[in-house]
């Protein structure tokens, strides 16, 4: 994690505290709708300046607001941020609770855990605009014959879009879900036939999108995202994982990029009908999975590690039309484009889960109360 200087600002939470009086003087049939915009406020791409939007602007519960914020550090929250049409409404920065230091500010740096995988799809969708790649190629094209143990004819089976899946049918019954040795790499069933949240088959992306554009991971992502929307981080390999970092802010511009649909300030980022299908149900087995994207308000839901399918939507708190990069100890990042919101979180707790889900219902149980 890179130190920053914490700005010196009054916290959001005292400015919820502060503003509450303006809750108590106009009803909430009188206050302004959260209404859906394709008018969006994007942050210069070198500069700190980020303007923000006055919660009595928004006719939001800020007697609630202020109660979440008081409960979010309770769970470890780290970093907090909720941009409304592309506005900070609500940006809040805590150390842990174990140890009362290590604050974060907006120059901290955390990790992204699996939340990393969206943005890795989103990187495979850009090589494939640039012609370098289709989803639909094999896998051996890129690495080669014998990438698995299994005998070839099964192995030349999968291809890039059982990767984008989880839907490659690799073994998921091996000591090391994160182990992309060719010996952890077995078959088990036909690929598009299972889902599993199997790491290490995400995680051959990264080779693939290197060998495709013959370019190192971190240069294809400054150039053809990071510096184009002012996205700081970097990727750091841990063991066999390829983890990114970021300040939340960065977070909060890349889920900005997916509400404006690729669109920064003007500027095409990325567009076509990958980044249409990135947020929509990808495959019949999980209906709340696409491109390594986590979706909102299906019908049933899978988790990892089981291969049972839950009836109702993973996050039924929340917004039908949601969806959210995931990741572990809770790192979200929510976009929901109904109400032109990006919310994010990062820090730590959540349990042992590779996907918290329940952190966020917890999240969404108390949110929902703000923005009604």
């Amino acid at each position: 994690m890179k130190p920053g200087i914490p700005p010196f600002r009054i916290s959001s939470f005292f400015k919820v505290l502060l503003g509450c009086w303006a809750f108590f003087t106009f009803s909430c049939a009188e206050a302004q709708k959260p209404t859906p915009s394709s008018n969006l406020y994007f942050p210069p791409n070198e500069s700190s300046v980020w303007e923000e939007k006055p919660l009595a602007e928004l006719g939001w519960n800020q007697v609630a607001l202020a109660e979440l914020l008081a409960w979010l550090p309770t769970q470890d929250t780290r970093a907090f941020i909720i941009l409304k049409d592309g506005k900070i409404v609500v940006e809040e920065y805590w150390g842990t609770k174990l140890t009362g230091s290590g604050e974060m500010d907006q120059n901290s740096f955390w990790y992204w855990a699996s939340a990393g995988k969206t943005l890795t799809a989103a990187l495979v969708g850009l090589a494939q605009s640039d012609k370098f790649l289709s989803v639909n190629d094999r896998t051996q094209k890129y690495l080669g014959e014998g990438w698995t143990s299994m005998p070839s004819n099964q192995e030349r089976e999968i291809r890039l879009i059982h990767h984008l899946t989880l839907t490659t049918g690799i073994d998921d019954k091996v000591a090391n879900l994160d182990d992309t040795s060719p010996a952890s790499l077995k078959y088990l069933a036909k690929p598009g036939t299972r889902w599993s949240y199997h790491n290490a088959t995400y995680t051959l992306l990264e080779q693939v999108v290197m060998k495709a554009t013959g370019k190192d991971y971190q240069t294809y992502f400054e150039e053809k995202l990071g510096d184009k929307i002012g996205m700081k981080g970097f990727w750091q390999q841990t063991g066999f994982n390829n983890v990114f970092y970021s300040d939340a802010r960065s977070f909060a511009r890349f889920g900005l990029l997916m509400l404006a649909k690729g669109n920064w300030n003007g500027t095409q980022v990325w567009s076509g009908d990958f980044f249409d299908k990135m947020p929509q149900t990808s495959q019949n087995l999980n209906l709340s999975y696409g491109y390594l994207t986590w979706l909102n308000g299906k019908s049933s839901f899978m988790v990892p590690g089981s291969q049972s399918v839950i009836p109702g939507s993973l996050i039924p708190q929340a917004p039908a039309d949601m969806y959210q990069a995931m990741g572990k100890n809770g790192q979200f990042l929510m976009i929901i484009p109904s109400q032109n919101l990006v919310i994010v979180r990062m820090g730590s707790s959540g349990g042992d889960s590779p996907v918290p889900f329940l952190l966020m219902r917890d999240i969404w149980q108390r949110l929902d109360q703000v923005i009604k």
